[in-house]
């Protein structure tokens, strides 16, 4: 699987997916499923784990699909969830957003309706991928994955829709999160021959890790094998869903960064996080007309602001990207490079966005993404960068269809 929360809930890396496990790792799958019937509709025997292990080995029944009450992937309760990381030196960010809308799907002789989230995936600011995932609970409690759409870009562009796949159409829906998983338990998300396929073993119950606001407890560690053989840890932790999610080979970490609402911690934006994404338009501004002296004090007003706020508590991650934000607005406006401070000043705005979601409405910190979208939009077209615009285009038209989507109204003004 990947990253969503539902993915408000389950965060996901997209390997074996989006990006695709290779034509050698389909013909190897379609070996295994030769030999084994790999991808059996739940209850009939697959390869890989023995039979004994299987937890996904029952045809499920759904009375209400949508009422997902598990808290290891609580999907129903998560508006957004943000996961920062990276892929060796690329960064690496995921937003996961539960839409306000179901799919009906017909599967096993019946029409389900679903919960429907929206992922985006970044490296470097880039859009890797866009893709919008199903999911229910069935009666004994467990979470079931019914499918995704998937668009996964190259450059901007519209590359392929490699790992898209619908439960009833394609295949069987596959388990995501156990109604009560125990170590040594063994279950497929995704097991349809030649097209998708991961299997998890839980490896660690009732683990304590930290959170982007102090100690979770309960939270589950699994080890997943996707389509092409490669080994993924994960874990998922109550009112997050997936928390983390690790390729050691590959130098690749996603984990949350902030959770709305598991960590709202009020309804009021406090004046620091306002001054941070007020100042970065004005530094924006400024910067276009090289205005340096007011450039310099504009970076003296973002510190003081942000040291104010970091006399509290602040998620980890978050407190790191806006460190580095602002680390690199001084250097630029040391150095006058107008490019480099526009750059920095569009990072700074994200960063503030971001810490905004532990009192805002994320649908009007969308609302707001997007303005900053447009202004990268600005800077990219000034450099003839054409990949970084496509790209910027792709990325608003996500964030402006969930915003959309969505009943939230807090869209105040910076100022």
């Amino acid at each position: 699987m990947e990253p969503h929360p539902a993915r408000p809930t389950n965060p996901r890396s997209r390997r074996g997916r989006g990006f695709g496990a290779g034509i050698l790792a389909s013909i190897l799958f379609l070996t295994a499923a030769l030999v084994g019937q790999a991808g059996a509709e739940p209850g009939a025997a697959a390869p890989g784990a023995g039979a004994s292990r299987r937890v996904d080995l029952y045809t499920p029944t759904f009375s209400h699909p949508t009422r997902i009450t598990n808290p290891l992937f609580p999907i129903s309760r998560l508006r957004q969830v943000i996961q920062l990381g990276h892929e060796g030196d690329e960064k690496l960010r995921h937003e996961i957003t539960l839409l306000p809308e179901t799919k009906s799907i017909r599967w096993n002789g019946q029409r389900l309706e679903v919960l429907v989230s929206q992922f985006v995936a970044y490296g470097d600011g880039r859009i890797l991928e866009t893709a919008v995932d199903y999911f229910a609970q069935d009666d004994r409690g467990a979470v079931w994955y019914f499918g995704e759409k998937v668009d996964n870009f190259v450059d901007g562009r519209l590359d392929n829709h490699d790992g898209t796949w619908l439960a009833g159409r394609d295949g069987p829906p596959g388990m995501i999160m156990p109604a009560s998983p125990r170590v040594g338990d063994v279950y497929r998300p995704e097991n349809i021959p030649g097209l998708v396929f991961e299997e998890v073993t839980v490896k660690k119950v009732d683990q304590t890790v930290q959170g982007p606001r102090g100690t979770v407890r309960g939270a589950l560690v699994i080890q997943e094998r996707l389509m092409d053989g490669t080994l993924e840890d994960k874990v998922f932790a109550p009112g997050y869903g997936e928390f983390l999610a690790s390729v050691p080979v590959d130098d690749e970490l996603v984990e949350v960064a902030v959770a709305s609402p598991t960590d709202v911690v009020g309804t009021t934006v406090p004046k620091p996080l306002w001054l941070l994404s007020s100042g970065a338009r004005r530094t924006f501004d400024e910067a276009t007309d090289k205005r340096w002296t007011d450039l310099s004090a504009e970076v003296r007003r973002l510190n003081r602001a942000w040291d104010s706020y970091q006399s509290g508590p602040v998620p980890p991650l978050l407190e790191a990207q806006m460190n580095d934000a602002l680390a690199a607005l001084a250097e630029a406006v040391a150095a006058r490079k107008v490019a480099d401070v526009e750059q920095a000043a569009i990072d700074v705005a994200h960063a503030a966005y971001d810490l905004q979601m532990q009192y805002r409405d994320p649908a009007g910190v969308d609302r707001h993404r997007i303005k900053v979208w447009k202004r990268q939009l600005s800077v990219d077209v000034e450099a003839k960068d054409a990949a970084g615009a496509r790209s910027d285009l792709v990325i608003i038209e996500a964030i402006d269809e969930r915003s959309e989507r969505a009943d939230g109204d807090d869209d105040r003004d910076d100022d």
